[in-house]
């Protein structure tokens, strides 16, 4: 779909399915994969929801701008996708970049939100991790992707996850060889700005966290502090999965995930 957000025209990717009547649930993608992140969970969904998967700026079929990239960008550009395709209210489910998503749109669009699912995520990167954002950055411009996919991977899936399923590791191992190094690097510089933890009193809709016990891209402490800082906000720690908790353990996952949206179905 073309769009115009934040000043300038952009085409944005999106499936949107189910019934038309049915609730809206948003998904949003991690750094570096797309909107194939959220495969199992549109099948599982779509059947009583209106699931809308969508590629964020600068992955996946979604177009590539100039940098600098922020979460207030990203945030409005689903805002203009939402209104674009007449959705007043959504679930919003996000993993990683799309969990930082998820919190700024919330921050700066509260009408447009009815439930938070936030997976694998951060409200603000921890001091230490914040130079290693622009060492990711300065590679892939300087070497493209190929060198980070490796240790991307091993943050991705758990080692059992990478020796039951070698098929699903290398789809994403090309999920993240194709992105843009120009967008992922504007990305990795976005991630190192993000500071919304001491906003998050502000949003007031039921949030549910969920984060792999394994992951050590944003860790379970992460989550422990924006659900201290959601009031009702629930936590649940996926245990042994990796950063990409949905793809680690789906079962749990989508019992998880179905649960809640089911609770608040109307809220």
């Amino acid at each position: 779909m073309h769009l115009h957000a934040n000043g300038i025209d952009i085409d944005i990717e999106y499936v949107l399915e189910g019934p038309e009547d049915a609730p809206v649930v948003t998904f949003s993608h991690s750094l570096g994969s797309s909107m194939a992140l959220w495969n199992a969970q549109a099948y599982l969904l779509k059947d009583r929801f209106r699931v809308l998967r969508y590629d964020n700026r600068g992955h996946g079929g979604t177009e590539v701008t100039p940098p600098p990239y922020s979460f207030e960008q990203f945030a409005e550009d689903a805002c203009a996708l939402l209104r674009a395709l007449e959705i007043e209210r959504t679930h919003f489910v996000g993993l990683s970049n799309g969990g930082m998503i998820g919190q700024t749109l919330a921050l700066a669009h509260p009408e447009v939100i009815r439930t938070l699912v936030l997976c694998d995520t951060t409200s603000r990167p921890p001091d230490p991790t914040i130079p290693v954002w622009e060492e990711r950055a300065v590679t892939v411009l300087s070497e493209g992707m190929e060198p980070i996919v490796p240790t991307t991977i091993e943050r991705w899936f758990s080692p059992e996850v990478r020796e039951r399923n070698p098929a699903l590791v290398a789809r994403f191992s090309d999920l993240i060889r194709s992105t843009a190094p120009e967008a992922y690097a504007a990305c990795c510089r976005a991630i190192q700005r993000v500071d919304l933890t001491d906003c998050l009193h502000a949003i007031k809709v039921p949030t549910l966290l969920l984060v792999g016990s394994e992951d050590t891209g944003t860790v379970v402490e992460e989550h422990e502090i924006i659900r201290d800082r959601i009031a009702g906000a629930e936590l649940v720690v996926i245990e042994g999965a990796a950063h990409l908790s949905n793809l680690c353990a789906p079962e749990k996952f989508n019992l998880e995930l179905s649960s809640f949206l089911d609770r608040h179905a109307d809220a």
